[in-house]
């Protein structure tokens, strides 16, 4: 069934496409957000489920004159509260290089006298400082992880705020920030408890661990990468913010 792109179900959708393709794909130097939902469709599967259709167009806030194109798939399990959809993403076309942007963000984090700490990203006027950017799009990636992981077809997640953020001294040179974020559900128009997130980026090419722990879950994620910085390939436990 042809779904007209204002469609608030096919929006919803769109958001768990989005948070996915954050956290498989996101990083300090690349921040994903939706442009335009051109069209969507969906497939109603006995005993399985609703499963969406979407053509999205994505932009990178870091670069907005650079778009790219993408299809994905959202199938929401029949009757399920405490499944994640599965979701499948192509992106269509080449998204802008990090590493360079992921380079500086680490020299710069590793030029600190103190370790970083910092709280209220953005403010209560929506300011974000410019040397935070990268620390906030690090809070994208993880929270579009617990986005997926919880959506439904009646809910709708984005990051409201990351509350506080603390790199944590370690003996060698990799990178780890625990960090406080709150989420906002649309729909219902309240936000979630706080959650608290771990990431861990190893300096060296390696395996990048990201752990996350709510009040009443815990969320491990490890997270395969062919560059320190780079999160990709996701190997993933389940949890929920709504029991």
């Amino acid at each position: 069934m042809e779904l007209p792109p204002g469609h608030f179900p096919a929006a919803r959708a769109a958001a768990a496409a989005l948070g996915y393709l954050r956290y498989r794909r996101g990083g300090p130097g690349r921040g994903l957000q939706l442009r335009e939902l051109r069209r969507a469709r969906r497939q109603d599967i006995d005993d399985e489920g609703h499963k969406y259709y979407l053509e999205l167009e994505l932009e990178d806030v870091l670069d907005k004159d650079s778009t790219v194109s993408c299809t994905a798939e959202v199938l929401y399990h029949l009757g399920s509260r405490t499944s994640a959809p599965d979701v499948q993403v192509t992106v269509h076309g080449e998204l802008r290089s990090t590493q360079e942007a992921d380079k500086e963000f680490y020299n710069w984090i590793r030029s600190l006298e103190k370790e970083l700490v910092a709280e209220n990203i953005p403010d209560s006027h929506g300011n974000i400082p410019p040397e935070l950017e990268p620390i906030h799009l690090l809070a994208w990636v993880a929270s579009g992880y617990v986005i997926w992981q919880n959506s439904t077809e009646n809910t709708k997640f984005h990051l409201a705020q990351v509350q506080h953020v603390k790199q944590v001294k370690r003996s060698d040179e990799d990178l780890q920030f625990d960090f406080v974020v709150l989420l906002h559900e649309m729909v219902s128009q309240r936000c979630t408890l706080p959650w608290n997130v771990a990431s861990h980026f190893p300096h060296s090419k390696g395996i990048p661990k990201c752990c996350s722990l709510s009040s009443k879950q815990l969320i491990c994620l490890n997270l395969c990468s062919s560059s320190s910085l780079t999160l990709s390939c996701p190997i993933v436990s389940k949890g929920r913010i709504f029991p």
